[in-house]
């Protein structure tokens, strides 16, 4: 078989991008690529194949992809579906609906056929892989059209332009009269995994089939259009707030990321103009560290979560930032964030622990509550804020009695709905997400706010013990 199709998943940002090429031709394309392209190069010189193309299948709003990086490196072609034509600052090639990129000289050769299929985004398009012209299609390559479980959520671009039921109504289309008419045995390989805020109910297995979907996935099941819209419309979470800015950025010919680029070293004096300046103090060490002890006015958003995506949920885009990491980790925080286009990394603490030590009146420790120790203020504090943090379907699942609903998300933009002067306790559901909001909150300014170790988890462990 001349097909070569190998996904490159992205655990941290949920996200599956494709490397498809013919083996006879040496030829082949990157499809929805990250913006760190050197997997990509290592592939081709492994397999001695030469990209030709870079897909992508709509205007991403989680990431910013690397069309240009690669197209830098390599002179490949970026090709967009045709409702993309006239919508980037840069050159690409529109393809219609039915139209074909062909990686090799004859009909033997690997095709890929794109099929318009709008309703994520009006410009969404999906790719069938076919070895040769007159092959059953092997794969579809759905970019974010069709998920394992779920389907793209249209509301993402309500806000500039495009109603989420117009949207919705287009995906359904998209979905039967396209997706669906592929033969059952069609491999579905989507852009993005569980845990992307790209839709509610994406399935951990990054690969299925089109008739795997049609039995098993509730956006598919028989239905009317308008229950179709309620379907996938309801329950969604708040878009981060980098998702606009990420999106508009894909469209724009901008500066390309060096992975090798220098990263200064500052000392805790230069740390601390920079955040009287405005930078974020981004702290990605550990919760549990952090609470120990971290330099005041910063954020913490540990390396071992969804690092780039949280981060983007509390910092604004174009924010300079100055990162504090463990040793040897401060180039994979910039390069995650440079994944979501926050390039405004100006370098990170030289040797933070020396620096906590020789400087303590700079350091502060963060207020962490047991679920008892938690049950005790809760009864003893007067005029406690109790705020949520987890999302929609963690919510309406069950919460703590009195407390608001503020998803991480949302936090930054609902700042009015608590009162600074009075005490504030956060939780999530094990304790990462609620260091984050616990932290925006004092580098905001709120003096008194703790979270809860363990969050809801804990608490519940508690009550019904």
């Amino acid at each position: 078989m001349a097909l070569h199709l190998q996904q490159h998943y992205l655990a941290c940002l949920s996200h599956a991008s494709y490397f498809v090429g013919d083996t006879v031709s040496g030829r082949a394309v990157v499809v929805d690529p990250q913006r760190d392209i050197s997997a990509y190069l290592a592939e081709a010189r492994e397999h001695g194949m030469r990209i030709t193309h870079v897909i992508e299948t709509h205007f991403h709003a989680d990431f910013l992809s690397g069309h240009l990086e690669l197209a830098r490196e390599t002179g490949a072609e970026i090709v967009f579906g045709a409702a993309a034509a006239g919508r980037t600052d840069f050159a690409i090639r529109a393809m219609h609906d039915g139209e074909t990129i062909v990686l090799g000289d004859g009909p033997e050769s690997v095709h890929l056929t794109i099929l318009e299929t709008p309703g994520h985004t009006p410009e969404s398009i999906s790719i069938v892989v076919r070895e040769s012209r007159d092959a059953a299609p092997y794969s579809v390559l759905t970019g974010d059209t069709l998920f394992i479980g779920d389907v793209g959520r249209p509301d993402l671009l309500s806000a500039v332009g495009h109603d989420a039921d117009t949207l919705a109504r287009q995906l359904y289309s998209s979905l039967h009269d396209k997706l669906l008419a592929l033969p059952d045995s069609t491999l579905v390989h989507p852009a993005h995994g569980a845990g992307s805020a790209c839709g509610k109910n994406l399935s951990t297995n990054t690969v299925s089939t089109i008739g795997e979907q049609r039995r098993t996935n509730y956006a598919l099941a028989p239905m009317s259009v308008e229950a179709f819209v309620e379907a996938v419309t309801e329950g969604q979470a708040v878009a981060p707030l980098y998702f606009l800015f990420a999106a508009t950025s894909n469209r724009k010919e901008r500066e390309t990321f060096d992975e090798d680029r220098p990263l200064a070293a500052l000392s805790i004096d230069d740390v601390e103009r920079q955040r009287d300046a405005g930078a974020a103090v981004l702290d990605t060490r550990d919760d549990a560290d952090f609470a120990n002890g971290h330099l005041r006015g910063s954020i913490n958003v540990g390396l071992g979560g969804r690092f780039a995506e949280y981060a983007g949920e509390v910092i604004e885009p174009g924010q300079s930032i100055v990162i504090v990491a463990e040793p040897g980790k401060e180039r994979e925080a910039m390069i995650r964030l440079a994944r979501i286009g926050f390039d405004s990394v100006i370098g990170h603490l030289d040797d933070p622990v020396r620096s906590f030590l020789e400087h303590p009146d700079l350091v502060r420790t963060a207020s962490r509550l047991t679920a008892p120790d938690f049950a005790t203020a809760r009864e003893s504090v007067p005029g406690l804020q109790l705020v949520d943090v987890r999302g929609p379907g963690e919510f309406r699942l069950g919460t703590i009695d009195g407390a608001r609903h503020i998803e991480l998300a949302a936090l930054t933009r609902q700042l009015d709905d608590l009162d600074p002067s009075r005490p504030v306790v956060v939780f999530c559901a094990g304790g990462y997400r609620s260091s984050i909001a616990a932290s925006t909150l004092r580098s905001r300014g709120y003096v008194d706010v703790s979270d809860i170790i363990g969050g809801y988890n804990a608490w519940t462990s508690l009550v019904t013990a």
